[in-house]
């Protein structure tokens, strides 16, 4: 099994992925490899001791950036003239590559855009698990460094649909319409999630809350909405046909590994590639069980409309897209600015939004001079503070609960305003 390659070998500490860290950052930041980390990796790569899948991610994001006069050494391992020649680059790094995806390798290497169909042809290659790990590091790679345009994120969204386990494949018809949950799976090293009370809260907003979870691929390994669900003792869905029973306080929590095994299995992958490929992005906005909304998040602010474009093209008919949230999550931050993105689907089908900011004066209750970060965070503190809330309406912790107050307060206005263009 490739599988047991990518467990073996997500090395962090090596010479490829120092590298990675350097050139993978994307089109503005990526920088140049020092003359010792060449020398680094060109042993790495000439020993044989470099993984195929982080070679694979290393020159697609130098390909990328451009090459320099000191990076021009690692010829020496892919041979003269590879740098110029992507024909023999491709071939050098991945000969095992299947020779019906070699024109989406090439039109990769040359920064060309895929269309719908060949993304879609790339998706089901890399969610197979078949030989040249070297080429999906080195397409995911690629792909992220360069930005994925809305026709890629298509074809790879319909790539991923397609591997859903059975008891996902149909839809069911739920009394109340479905609201799902879902924020960056890496979750936080230092604050606290909300993510369960949220649910919470949406479900006495007469919806039924399905929050999206999965196992950390890092950055970041504190504890996420996975860790948190499962420690709450949450049922994890298995198929559609449990929506039409009574809803868990917390909401039904749907698990990526449940959802899709193949998906699942690149957390390994993302793991040892260092840098997060576009599944980070579309695992948020996968639409298994026909939600109407979907509640999300981003950290940085120019990925918001982002996100909720590839929400309406996930088949969610409205979106609240919370920015800034501490690390990254579905908790806004007080101290700074933070607010939603409120975006809808329109009678002619395009995107109609509005913003929600926190320093409307409605907000000015909550602000607080500094947002406060938890010094030895686990998942069991976390879990204990959700249960008091819950039980008791506060904790001891008072930056908890007014995150919590605000959060309410904050998607209160941002619902309102999609159940007002909806119709719900």
């Amino acid at each position: 099994m490739i599988i047991a390659e990518i467990t073996a070998n997500y090395r962090l500490d090596s010479a490829l992925a120092r590298g990675i860290r350097l050139v993978g950052i994307g089109k503005h930041g990526s920088k140049p490899l020092p003359a010792e980390l060449v020398n680094d990796c060109l042993h790495e790569l000439t020993t044989g001791q470099a993984s195929h899948l982080q070679k694979g991610a290393f020159f697609g994001a130098l390909v990328m950036k451009g090459v320099n006069a000191e990076e021009q050494r690692l010829e020496h391992y892919l041979g003269k003239g590879a740098f110029q020649n992507h024909v023999f680059l491709l071939g050098r790094l991945c000969p095992d590559l299947p020779p019906q995806l070699h024109p989406i390798g090439l039109k990769l290497l040359a920064g060309q855009s895929l269309q719908v169909s060949e993304a879609h042809q790339l998706g089901d290659f890399l969610l197979d698990d078949t030989s040249c790990e070297a080429f999906r590091g080195l397409a995911v790679t690629v792909l992220r460094v360069r930005y994925e345009t809305n026709d890629e994120y298509k074809g790879l969204l319909e790539a991923i649909n397609s591997t859903y386990a059975p008891g996902f494949k149909r839809l069911v018809k739920t009394q109340l319409p479905i609201i799902q949950l879902a924020e960056p799976f890496d979750g936080v090293e230092h604050s606290f999630l909300i993510t369960p009370l949220l649910a919470q809260f949406f479900q006495d907003r007469r919806y039924n809350a399905v929050s999206s979870i999965g196992r950390t691929s890092g950055p970041k390994y504190g504890i996420n909405a996975h860790d948190l669900y499962l420690y709450l003792g949450c049922w994890l869905l298995q198929n559609n046909h449990e929506l039409l029973e009574e809803n868990p306080t917390f909401g039904w929590v749907l698990d990526q590994k449940a959802l899709s095994p193949d998906l699942d299995r690149w957390v390994d992958r993302r793991r040892s590639i260092i840098k997060r490929p576009f599944f980070a992005t579309l695992e948020k906005v996968l639409n298994p069980c026909g939600a109407r909304i979907l509640v999300t998040s981003v950290f940085h602010i120019t990925y918001q409309m982002k996100m909720a474009e590839l929400a309406l093209m996930a088949g969610f008919d409205g979106v609240l897209v919370l920015k800034r949230g501490l690390e990254g999550s579905l908790s806004p931050a007080t101290a700074r600015a933070s607010g939603l993105l409120c975006a809808v689907r329109n009678s002619q089908n395009h995107l109609f939004f509005t913003h929600i900011e926190r320093d409307f004066p409605a907000f000015q209750t909550y602000h607080t001079l500094q947002d406060d970060e938890v010094p030895q965070l686990t998942v069991e503190t976390n879990a204990t503070l959700i249960r008091e809330y819950l039980s008791s309406g506060k904790t001891d912790c008072a930056d908890f609960d007014n995150r919590v107050r605000f959060t309410k307060a904050l998607f209160t206005r941002g619902l309102d305003w999609i159940e007002s263009q909806i119709g719900y």
